[in-house]
């Protein structure tokens, strides 16, 4: 009984009871369980088998399942009774640990080459909050790579003094961190959370002289975790299962250094408000004054002083130490966006574009860049009046085969829980195998096209059954003052514009376990590229709904059948006990 108090003498109670199962479940159990009150681990197996799509299971892994349930649930008599009754199949389907809606390993083939897959890739990672006036840090770098993020972003500046390197957003009053002090960071958590590479790719502002410091430092802090390819250039890249623990470093190759560059490093703290600048995108600067059409016919110091030019190696002050560990280059040919397409067979390089760039070159030049990726890595990052460290869609460059859609990891909100959701599939190690059709050559030596209008492939149906968990993670006035909370969840799918949508329960007043038994249905045109979208808001009459939870997963990891879905706070954290009980089923 849960009592709120509206005014002096008058209180409200009402009852919290845990809802029973719903009737999917009771006759779900009648038909596995043939009639009786209790289900035996075979019996359990079938059900797994027919309804959960869990077709590798034995009768061992069944008894699994059923032995901790019964030691939980009933440990005085776990030793003389060995079947599920009705509320211990309940309790099961309704557990995040024992009964997920995705499975928790790899499961992608690891061995194609690095470019055939998305990579869970930060954007500034060492910033701690806003693009201009925030800290510097390693805290933020190991949170990514506690999360399983494998791209890290460094932008590197010579010290004051000329003699060390920093780490900061150059041109604004972010206060700068130790190169070293990141690198050692990197390498005591990059693989706590995933085996596969960690990528770096290093912004250089830098001399020769710090360019070979830079590489000093590098070879020492790493060792043998870095690799270091046999030539100049890498002609294709390798595979996540070859470079298992090992850090690879990717950044345009070094050129000698120029005067203006001093010059841009003098000033970098006294214009705070300039955006970073071009970070390779091959339309130019972006500073929020211009638009995408003028980007096109601006350069910034950047860009002159540090295009791509093969002489580079034959110039005396160029630090060939450092050169020597750059194994994806960066940079961009001169000509524009469709020389920057072109494939080179016997050379893989990185491309950047902002968010806006590529929106425009996705407009006409949508299969040269999925062409392009077939080989070569896209980076795609967010345009620079994005101060408060917000995302963008990413869905426009998965679409197009991008393989690091770099995110702003310690901002929140509903693009970078799109990001979460891409990345809890393959077991969230941070490697996703691209879809086939990305990668495959038509016979006519056609692409995929992103604007073309397909068919449906696959139609997702989902139930939302019910929640719980609220009680738990939440103080009883959390919501509401005066009475239980009034909960409604909305489910949508975020992919492909054609598949785009968002549904919305009734709302079920006063009830901490809120129960909806709503289905509804989504046809999908490319159920690859899917995430299902879940949220959970408390109604409110007068001021904005409240929030509840959210989670997104990959449609093409989601297990048929009846799941538990854990919900997440705001900025991804999962909650100790929230959760909600769903169906999903494929036609």
């Amino acid at each position: 009984m849960s009592s709120y108090r509206v005014c002096v003498c008058f209180t409200r109670k009402f009852r919290v009871t845990e809802a029973e199962p719903p009737a999917d479940v009771k006759e779900a159990f009648k038909k596995y369980a043939e009639g009786g009150n209790q289900m035996s681990s075979e019996q359990l197996l079938k059900f797994l088998m027919e309804v959960q799509g869990e077709t590798q299971l034995s009768v061992v892994d069944a008894e699994g399942i059923v032995r901790p349930i019964l030691q939980k649930r009933h440990p005085i008599t776990k030793l003389t009774r060995q079947a599920l009754v009705l509320d211990d199949f309940h309790h099961y389907l309704f557990s995040a640990d024992l009964n997920p809606p995705i499975n928790s390993k790899v499961v992608h083939d690891m061995n194609a080459p690095l470019s055939h897959y998305y990579i869970f890739t930060g954007h500034n990672s060492y910033l701690t909050g806003n693009q201009l006036t925030s800290d510097c840090s390693d805290v933020p770098i190991i949170k990514a790579l506690k999360k399983g993020v494998r791209v890290i972003e460094l932008d590197i500046w010579p010290n004051s003094d000329k003699d060390d390197v920093h780490v900061l957003h150059g041109r604004t009053a972010t206060t700068p961190v130790e190169l070293i002090t990141c690198l050692k960071s990197i390498k005591e958590h990059a693989f706590s959370a995933s085996p596969y590479p960690v990528v770096i790719t290093l912004e250089d502002h830098l001399t020769p002289d710090l360019q070979a410091k830079v590489a000093q430092m590098l070879t020492e802090t790493f060792g043998e975790m870095l690799f270091v390819p046999e030539s100049d250039s890498l002609k294709e890249c390798p595979s996540p299962e070859e470079l298992k623990h090992r850090i690879i470093i990717s950044t345009k190759p070094p050129k000698e250094y120029l005067e203006a560059s001093a010059s841009v490093c003098k000033d970098r703290r006294n214009n705070s408000t300039r955006s970073k600048e071009s970070e390779d995108d091959v339309w130019g600067s972006e500073p929020s004054s211009l638009t995408a059409d003028q980007e096109e016919n601006e350069k910034s110091d950047s860009d002159k002083n540090y295009e791509d030019d093969d002489e580079s190696i034959h110039r005396p002050h160029v630090s060939s130490a450092y050169k020597r560990l750059i194994a994806i280059h960066a940079g961009k040919p001169k000509g524009g966006l469709k020389e920057a397409l072109k494939i080179d067979p016997d050379k893989v390089r990185r491309l950047s574009l902002s968010e806006q760039a590529l929106e425009k070159a996705a407009e006409s030049h949508g299969t040269d860049i999925v062409r392009f990726t077939q080989r070569n890595i896209l980076r795609v990052y967010p345009k620079g009046t994005r101060f408060n460290s917000s995302n963008y869609k990413p869905l426009i460059g998965w679409m197009h085969g991008a393989q690091m859609v770099a995110f702003n990891m310690q901002g929140y909100g509903r693009s970078l829980w799109l990001m979460h959701g891409m990345f809890r599939s393959n077991g969230g190690c941070g490697y996703v195998k691209k879809p086939d059709f990305l990668l495959n050559v038509g016979p006519n030596n056609e692409f995929f096209d992103p604007k073309a209008k397909l068919p449906v492939k696959k139609t997702l149906k989902v139930k939302v059954y019910m929640g719980d968990g609220w009680h738990l993670d939440f103080k009883q006035t959390h919501f509401d003052r005066y009475s239980p909370p009034d909960f409604y969840t909305r489910v949508g799918i975020a992919g492909v514009p054609a598949d785009e949508m968002m549904k919305k329960t009734k709302t079920r007043e006063d009830m901490w376990s809120p129960v909806w038994d709503e289905e509804f249905t989504f046809p999908l045109t490319v159920p690859e590229l899917a995430l299902l979208r879940i949220e959970v808001h408390e109604y409110d009459m007068s001021e904005k709904d409240d929030f509840a939870g959210q989670t997104c997963i990959p449609v093409s990891e989601l297990k048929p059948g009846i799941h538990t879905v854990p919900l997440c706070d705001r900025k991804g954290e999962k909650y100790n006990s929230t959760r909600l009980l769903m169906r999903f089923e494929f036609i």
